[in-house]
């Protein structure tokens, strides 16, 4: 559900804005000079909807409209054919992610959830509080590349640009370009179509862009930060359990877990899985340390079948499996009760006694473990301080930390500013290049109606020369966009609000 502190800030502060507004029109003292001041500031007000137009950047918009005609002639034609792929190819990728969401409501599977292609976004539910800054400023940022890519195309075809602005719906940030309708009107078909697929062109582009930076950042970084080194903790969370003396914290560098290596954040994460998803890993302890389970009291079933053998719920002992050295012909498994950091300490890592006869000397056996189901014993490499030991589900430890692949070179350098960096470029590829699918959508209202209008007029002149039939074509074209459109907005709503 969105929290409802959102939604109640959300809705005080258009109220305030409502009402201010609604007040200073209704005043016979204010009302003259508050609407001329709105006017001249380029400012509309209206229930949840706010914008802002000038014309201060049609200069700049008429500068890039003239460098090198040629080239801009090549790139335009090329955004006209992305355009035109991208119309069909939005279509087939609302049609599955339809079938993902129809799958996701159908099934129990918490897997499928992950598989949908295009998921609606909804601050406060789905989208954390903490990442709003980065969701709104690549949002604008996406928009504004998005409506330059209109302008300078419009430009370029002599379609006078009367301004641009920003506006805000709700919470979500947005920009526009308002063109002059009968310079539109009466260029060529394909002019139009130049002009229209400029936008979703411009922001395919920049999420090839921002993903190419987000690949190259750690070449970019270089001179001030390392990778490769180990995944560096930035936050713990308290009370979880990586927090305390022994734990991690915030500057440690994760090397291994078990004898997985762990050079990177993506390594930290594969490993984890990988300790989920096979047994426990044995330990090579000499025969002469094992402690015979009746010490601590005879061993005990769990309530899942799996044996206990410690029963003084002690914090620092932990319950071993083993196959008693006299008795390996039987398979007779013994158990005992052992002060886990003293016996895991500088151990080499077993699945059977035949690895530790290659690995020590003297001799040992492979002690594993006596826990429950999908619990795993897991030692955390940190150096230069001892190992951290985790007993628990492998995933609550990834949860239970927050890490980086950079490592600063210097002290003065916040471990924090790749982070920043890697999270804001990711939001404007997902945002960037979802705008340019949507966009595409042959839909009413969206640049897909316009794109469609256009194309039909280029391609269907001679086959249909009636242009009330073609306009007809268009228009169920469009509802069934347009529907299509509709149904994954309001079932993908439903998936995040309401389950």
């Amino acid at each position: 559900m969105i929290p409802v502190s959102l939604l109640v800030f959300v809705m005080a502060g258009w109220c305030a804005v409502y009402l201010a507004d609604t007040l200073l029109r209704s005043s016979v003292t204010h009302r003259i000079s508050y609407e001329s001041w709105l006017a001249s500031r380029g400012l509309m007000l209206s229930p949840f909807h706010v914008r802002w137009q000038t014309t201060m950047f049609n200069r700049l918009f008429a500068y890039c409209a003239r460098i090198n005609p040629r080239a801009l002639y090549l790139w335009f034609n090329s955004g006209l054919v992305f355009g035109i792929a991208a119309m069909l190819g939005s279509v087939v990728l609302l049609v599955k992610t339809l079938q993902q969401t129809y799958a996701q409501m159908t099934t129990d599977n918490p897997r499928i959830g992950g598989q949908q292609t295009l998921q609606v976004v909804v601050p406060g539910v789905n989208l954390p509080t903490s990442q709003l800054a980065y969701f709104f400023i690549a949002l604008l940022l996406s928009g504004v590349i998005h409506e330059l890519g209109h302008a300078v195309a419009a430009l370029r075809e002599s379609v006078r640009v009367n301004g641009f602005g920003v506006f805000v719906f709700v919470v979500y940030p947005g920009a526009f370009v308002d063109l002059f309708t009968t310079h539109l009107s009466l260029i060529s078909p394909a002019q139009q179509l130049r002009i229209f697929c400029a936008g979703v062109w411009h922001n395919f582009v920049l999420c090839v862009a921002a993903l190419g930076l987000l690949f190259l950042l750690p070449v970019l970084l270089f001179p001030v930060y390392t990778t490769g080194g180990g995944a560096l903790v930035t936050e713990v969370v308290q009370g979880s359990a990586a927090d305390g003396p022994r734990g991690l914290s915030v500057g440690d560098i994760v090397t291994g877990l078990e004898d997985c290596p762990v050079w990177g954040v993506e390594d930290w994460t594969s490993c984890l899985s990988h300790l989920t998803h096979t047994p426990q890993t044995g330990y090579c302890v000499p025969v002469t340390s094992l402690q015979p389970s009746w010490a601590h009291g005879r061993p005990f079933k769990r309530l899942d079948g799996t044996m206990d053998c410690c029963s003084n719920n002690s914090l620092t002992d932990l319950c071993f499996s083993y196959i008693k050295p006299q008795g390996r012909s039987s398979r007779e498994r013994e158990f005992a009760c052992m002060p886990v950091r003293k016996m895991v300490t500088g151990t080499a890592t077993c699945r059977s006694d035949a690895d530790c006869a290659t690995h020590t000397a003297a001799a040992s056996v492979c002690v594993t473990p006596s826990l429950e189901n999908q619990t795993r014993f897991i030692r955390v490499t940190h150096p230069p301080s001892p190992n951290m030991l985790f007993v628990g589900y492998p995933p609550h430890l990834q949860y239970a930390v927050s890490m980086t692949n950079f490592v600063p070179r210097f002290g003065f350098l916040h471990p924090d500013l790749p982070i920043f960096l890697e999270t804001f470029l990711k939001y404007v590829v997902s945002l960037s290049g979802a705008l340019a699918v949507v966009n595409s959508v042959p839909c009413f209202a969206l640049d897909g109606q316009w794109m469609l209008n256009a194309l039909l007029e280029a391609t269907l002149v001679a086959v249909v020369t009636d242009r009330q039939k073609r306009e007809l074509i268009g228009f169920f074209l469009l509802l069934a966009g347009s529907a299509l459109l509709a149904a994954n907005v309001a079932l993908g709503l439903w998936m995040v609000t309401a389950r």
